[in-house]
């Protein structure tokens, strides 16, 4: 692995961050001490969660359904009228990767790149293709492949008129590599911060 790709993971958990990461811990706590006296309340939020999360995600992408159609098509699993298919095949993608993430929590498994190109192979299921556009403005096809890292060069041209380039493929798997191993060492070390601080052990 460059040099490069490990000064990129060099950023360590920031008070910020840290205080962040312990309100998230005080909820949970407070959601799981309500639990035992309200037993739907986790199905609530969950579903809202689901809801939230898939609306915006997908909204980023480029998605055309309201919040309200998009909790109408996850409660109800019927589409709406006049909304491309592909935005509903997009929400039901999003909510099957949510579920599959879930398991990976419920099993305390750490992130690895099988764990990524999974929920990636999730997120992609029935689509093909996705549109861009090449070096001449043309918009075109390009083939996607649900799971697997990509194997021709790609960009975004932004709002500014600069264009954003993503990692070469070539260096995909090296800096996913780097990007794994950055994120279960870091979530350790914020675990045995959590359990140093916690109340019983003091």
């Amino acid at each position: 692995m460059s040099k490069d790709i490990n000064t990129f993971y060099e950023q360590d958990i920031t008070p910020d961050i840290e205080s962040l990461f312990a309100l998230a811990s005080s909820l949970n706590d407070k959601i799981n001490s309500l639990k035992s006296s309200d037993e739907s309340l986790w199905g609530v939020i969950a579903k809202k969660l689901k809801v939230d999360w898939t609306y915006h995600s997908n909204s980023l992408e480029g998605s055309t359904l309201t919040l309200g159609e998009t909790f109408f098509f996850i409660s109800e699993g019927l589409t709406v009228e006049g909304k491309p298919f592909k935005d509903f095949l997009d929400a039901k993608n999003h909510v099957e990767a949510i579920d599959y993430l879930y398991e990976i929590i419920s099993n305390q498994r750490d992130i690895s790149e099988y764990v990524i190109k999974e929920t990636n192979a999730l997120l992609l299921s029935g689509v093909t293709y996705t549109v861009a556009q090449n070096s001449q403005g043309e918009k075109v096809k390009k083939k996607r492949v649900p799971g697997e890292y990509k194997k021709h060069p790609n960009h975004v041209l932004q709002a500014d008129g600069t264009i954003h380039w993503y990692v070469d493929p070539i260096n995909v798997q090296d800096q996913m590599e780097g990007l794994v191993a950055w994120v279960n060492d870091k979530a350790k070390t914020f675990a045995a911060r959590q359990e140093s601080s916690s109340p019983q052990k003091r």
